[in-house]
């Protein structure tokens, strides 16, 4: 009789572990979805987001994708020495040339739009890439709220001198 005791705590336990273990892989699971959709899905969300807004314009086809350059920005830092300062030139990717059009007629609402926005940056800021990549998203957010719609596809740094 005292080996069937010694055995039963021992399913007990056994079963226990299975248990937890199944308990943590669901919960390891839920999490792997949740990072899935947030960070990787992310991108099919903005997709359909833009589709649902009437003036959106994502479609595009390659040869109608237009480039313009914007006039080279200027700007002194968040700097509470007020003794750096950000010269920039920008590229900007359209959807179209209708697009194009619209962003040249613009042009002072873009201009006061970015000036606005670097000059809220400090040099720690913009010192990292990925701070760099977060300051294209923002100026990409900013033009699309100017033009309306998600007419600019892309932004890219021709010129970027931080002194």
């Amino acid at each position: 009789m005292p080996e069937i005791d010694a055995d039963q705590p021992q399913k007990k336990g056994g079963m226990l572990k299975w248990i937890i273990i199944i308990v943590l892989l669901l919960l390891l699971g839920g999490g792997g979805y949740f990072a899935y959709t947030k960070f990787l899905g992310g991108a099919d969300n903005a997709t359909q987001t833009a589709s649902e807004n009437p003036n959106a314009q994502v479609d595009a086809r390659p040869g109608d994708i237009q480039m313009v350059t914007l006039p080279t920005f200027l700007v002194n830092l968040a700097d509470p020495l007020g003794r750096r300062y950000l010269k920039m030139t920008l590229d900007v990717e359209l959807v179209n040339k209708a697009a194009a059009e619209e962003l040249n007629k613009q042009t002072p609402k873009v201009r006061d739009a970015i000036i606005l926005l670097l000059s809220s940056k400090s040099y720690a800021d913009l010192a990292t890439p990925e701070s760099k990549l977060l300051l294209k998203n923002e100026v990409v957010e900013r033009l699309n709220l100017i033009l309306g719609g998600a007419r600019v596809r892309n932004v890219y740094f021709t010129d970027m001198v931080i002194q």
